[in-house]
Order: C-alpha cells, then sequence, then structure tokens
C-alpha cells in the first residue's frame, strides 16, 4: 500500500525538496490550504485534504484537520486486528506521517502591534491535534515538527526504505516538547491578559541558546536557556564583541554584577567574585569609579568580572589591561579601547546596550531539590522615608554614603556588611551565619579606611555588638532596617559613641 504523508505548515523552510523527495520515493501528499497551493505551484501532486475529509474547509480555518479520517488514519494500531477492521469497514486510509509546524503564536505575540484578536487566531488547534496523534504512535507513524528533521527523516527513508522506532520515538519526543512550550506560552499570555501573578500550574517556556562547555565545575554538564522575549539590560540580551564563549559561572557571576550595577545612577563601577562584589565605586566619571572600586580589594579584583553604566573610553580600558580580567560589560566601548582590550586573547566583551535598566516588573526564581521557589524581584530600594533615630543626625555626606552603602548592602549575600566612604566600598562582610562575624570580616578587610567610613547591614542588628565594633573601627553613621526586639540597646549604643544611625524600616536579604 502506497504511503501517505499529511503536510500542512507555516514555516516553509525546506518544505518543497523534502516533499519533492517523498513523492519520489513513492509516497502520496495529502495537504491543506496554503501549503497545498504552494506545493502544486512547485509542480507537486497533491491530494487536497478535503478529498480526504469529504468535508470542506469552513469558519475561516478553523476545521479542517479535525475529522476522523484523518484522526483515525493516524491514529490506529497497525498490528491490532479489531482497529484494522475498523478502520477497513469505515474505509478510512492509513496516514503515516505528518509533517506540520504550528500557527506563529509567538512571533504575533512579540510583534507590538498585534491585537488580542490576531494573537487569539493565531492559537493552534488542528496542529497540536494532529502531531499529538501522531506522536503518541509513533510506533507506526512519523511526526515532524523541525525543517531541519527532514534530511535525517529522507536518508533513512533512501537508505533503508523505512524510518527507524528509534528515529520516530525522537521525533515524538520533539513533537511534545514543541507543543508543550507552545501553550506554555499561551498560559504565559492568558496569565498576564487575566493579571495572575502566581498561577495554581507555573509553565515556562525557554529556548536553549547554547550548550556551555561545562556547569559550576567540570563534572557537570551546563546549557543555557533564554526566555522568549529579550530581556534589555541583561546578560543573556548582550553582544560579546570578543573572547572565549562565556562559562556557565561567567553568566552567573555576570548576572550578579548586573543586579548590583543597576541600582546606580551615577558613573559606577562593580568588580564581582563568585557573584559577590569585591569591589564598587561611583564618581563624576568611569576613571574615578573604576579606581574607587579597584583599591576596594586590589587582590580579589584579579580574574573577576567588570559591570560598569558608562561607555568605556582608552584610559579605562588601560586600567582594565593591566590586571587579568575575566569578562567586562558596558553600554559601549570606543575603537581605542577596544583596540587596548583586545590585545588580550581571552578576555570576554560584552555590549549590553540598556545596562542601565531595571524596570523589568519581573519574578525571580530559586530551584530547590523537587520545586521551586519564585517571589517577585526585589526592586524596591526603600519603602518609605528613612528615619533617624540617633541623637546625632548624619551630615550631607554621611547621608550620600549611607544610601551608597544601601544599595551595596542590598545585593550581597546576608548577613552582609558593608563599609564605604566617598562612594566607594571600603569593606565587605557576607555570607556569614552571625552578624557580628560579617561586620567584623568587613572591619578587617577595611583597614585604616574605615576610620570616618560609614556602614550598611541588609538586616536588623539583633545585639548591639555590632555597633560597638564599627564605631571602635572609627565608623561614623550606619544604616540597617530596624525592627528587632533590641532596636533600644543598638541607639543607645550608638549615641554613646556619638555615631549617627537611620533606620529604613524595610530589610534586604539575599540567600
Amino acid at each position: 500500500m502506497m504511503k501517505r504523508a499529511l503536510i500542512s505548515v507555516y514555516n516553509k523552510k525546506n518544505l518543497f525538496s523534502f516533499a519533492k523527495g517523498l513523492i519520489d520515493l513513492g509516497w502520496e501528499i495529502i495537504s491543506t490550504g496554503g501549503t497545498a497551493k504552494d506545493l502544486k505551484a512547485e509542480g507537486l501532486k497533491i491530494i487536497e485534504i478535503e478529498e480526504i475529509t469529504k468535508f470542506p474547509e469552513i469558519l475561516d480555518g478553523r476545521v479542517k484537520t479535525l475529522n476522523p479520517y484523518i484522526h483515525a488514519g493516524l491514529l490506529y494500531k497497525r498490528d491490532e486486528e479489531e482497529h484494522l477492521e475498523t478502520i477497513k469497514t469505515l474505509n478510512i486510509n492509513s496516514i503515516d506521517m505528518v509533517v506540520n509546524n504550528l500557527y506563529p503564536f509567538e512571533e504575533t505575540i512579540k510583534n507590538p502591534n498585534s491585537t488580542q484578536e490576531e494573537i487569539i487566531e493565531n492559537i493552534d488547534i488542528g496542529g497540536p491535534s494532529m502531531i499529538r496523534a501522531a506522536a503518541k504512535n509513533y510506533k507506526f507513524v512519523t511526526a515532524i515538527v523541525d525543517p531541519e528533521d527532514y534530511e535525517k527523516v529522507l536518508d533513512e527513508l533512501n537508505k533503508k526504505g523505512d524510518i527507524s522506532l528509534k528515529t520516530r520515538e525522537y521525533l515524538a519526543c520533539k513533537v511534545f516538547s514543541y507543543t508543550a512550550y507552545y501553550d506554555a506560552l499561551i498560559s504565559s499570555y492568558f496569565n498576564k491578559l487575566t493579571k495572575i501573578k502566581f498561577p495554581e500550574k507555573l509553565t515556562l517556556a525557554l529556548n536553549r541558546a547554547q550548550e556551555l562547555r561545562y556547569g559550576e565545575n567540570p563534572h557537570q554538564e551546563a546549557v543555557l536557556y533564554k526566555e522568549v522575549f529579550d530581556l534589555p539590560g541583561s546578560i543573556s540580551s548582550g553582544k560579546q564583541l570578543h573572547g572565549k564563549q562565556l562559562s556557565f559561572n561567567n553568566f552567573n557571576d555576570a548576572n550578579g554584577a548586573l543586579e548590583i550595577l543597576k541600582e546606580f545612577e551615577e558613573a559606577t563601577v562593580v568588580a564581582v567574585k563568585h557573584t559577590n562584589p569585591c569591589g564598587i565605586g561611583s564618581g563624576k566619571n568611569l576613571i574615578e569609579a573604576y579606581k574607587k572600586a579597584y583599591e576596594c580589594d586590589k587582590v580579589s579584583i584579579f580574574g573577576g568580572i567588570i559591570a560598569v553604566n558608562r561607555e568605556i573610553d582608552a584610559d579605562v580600558a588601560e586600567m582594565i589591561n593591566s590586571i587579568f580580567i575575566e569578562v567586562v560589560m558596558a553600554p559601549s566601548f570606543t575603537e581605542e579601547a577596544l583596540k587596548i582590550l583586545t590585545q588580550k586573547k581571552n578576555i570576554r566583551l560584552i555590549q549590553i546596550d540598556d545596562i542601565n535598566k531595571n524596570n523589568y516588573n519581573a519574578l525571580d526564581y530559586k530551584k530547590i531539590l523537587g520545586g521551586l521557589l519564585v517571589q517577585d524581584r526585589n526592586e524596591l530600594l526603600l519603602k518609605d522615608e528613612y528615619k533617624v533615630v540617633t541623637k546625632k543626625q548624619p551630615t550631607r555626606e554621611e547621608m550620600e554614603d549611607l544610601l551608597f552603602a544601601w544599595k551595596a548592602a542590598k545585593n550581597i549575600k546576608s548577613n552582609g556588611i558593608i563599609i564605604a566612604k566617598d562612594k566607594a566600598t571600603v569593606g565587605i562582610g557576607l555570607g556569614e551565619v552571625n552578624r557580628i562575624w560579617a561586620a567584623e570580616k568587613a572591619i578587617e578587610r577595611g583597614g585604616y579606611k574605615v576610620k570616618g567610613s560609614v556602614a550598611a547591614s541588609d538586616g536588623f542588628f539583633p545585639f548591639s555588638d555590632c555597633v560597638k565594633a564599627l564605631a571602635e573601627a572609627g565608623v561614623t553613621a550606619i544604616i540597617q532596617p530596624g525592627g528587632s526586639i533590641r532596636d533600644e540597646e543598638s541607639i543607645k549604643e550608638a549615641d554613646k559613641y556619638g555615631i549617627a544611625m537611620v533606620y529604613t524600616g524595610i530589610r534586604h536579604f539575599k540567600h
């Protein structure tokens, strides 16, 4: 019996040579609407879908393949007598292959000019039904959704006269991934339409962007998946200008650097190691900002990642090139800067056009074993106006440094303490299980530069010990959330040492 393939596609890449290849091998082609018209225009012999369904295409194409003659031809088991008898009695012909890719729902929602009616009309119904039916019955039927698989299928047919079960199983797997992705896009669209932030059933639509050399460690495999919509100002939307491929750790650290950078409007440089900052500096220009970030920790910045929010010129490039840096991210580079930086083969240079963008209305995801934690992205810096709770008021300069330190403290791992002076981090203590340890580490790393500085804590002080340690090291003002049952003890300690303390009323844990 002659084999039959049903072809109905939106994406017609490589279609005509594939269809001709099937016909040359003795296959009959069934087709619908525009696909049939295009195949005929190429001189190919086609069976119109109406000849099979014995029913016209209706409702502006909404109903054309939803028909027992189609689905029974796809779904019956070729090795089951009862199915064979039913097919014979009802005079239904076998359909042995479906070639289908769906209406362009993704392209439609990406187009800002698309109307809601256009979006709804691009929800495919018949296509998913056909390819799912074919994939379910992959033991007997071939389902193809990706034009890249045409060559593989034709090659097997030419060499073996049939398509192997292993290949049909592989193609079926692609079908169900494809329809799951398609439905996830539709689900996401309707969640946004109906303003449902945390749906009862969560589906995510992501595209595999690239394979990575390995994960956090060489024995771990890794890939990068990208969201459907490019996120302006993100590492995944950046354009790599130079250097070898980014690694798993590069992507993760780069994202950490960008999250911090987005807090600052002035010319700012953020240096990161293992997603944590080893130096942050803001200034009148990028040179000043870079020197401040570098001076915070001249050792740890080596082999780190740098993110800046101004164009990199030749002077800054020379400073960067004086040490080993893994990745540099900037909104742009001058030609002279690129000439200098590209002298080093392995440095990665990433241009991120909207690097300052920080208004995403996005969710934050954290994978745990057996589940996924989902929360709002932490975009809020201060809930209300800050409040001075000590006798001493901070000076204008101290207040500027306190807010600078508060932005930095928001983006380091808890428990975290930032010591800063002249809009530059001086000492950073982070990721400690005890807040006093974080304070002690920040003081130790800041050394003599702590005198005359300010400090920020991502969470409240449960005891007055941190205030005592910071004050005795030379800190003149502190910013913290407040909210501890022992707040009064910390306030009294600050008053004892004659330093200012500001409460923000909002904490910034980062785990």
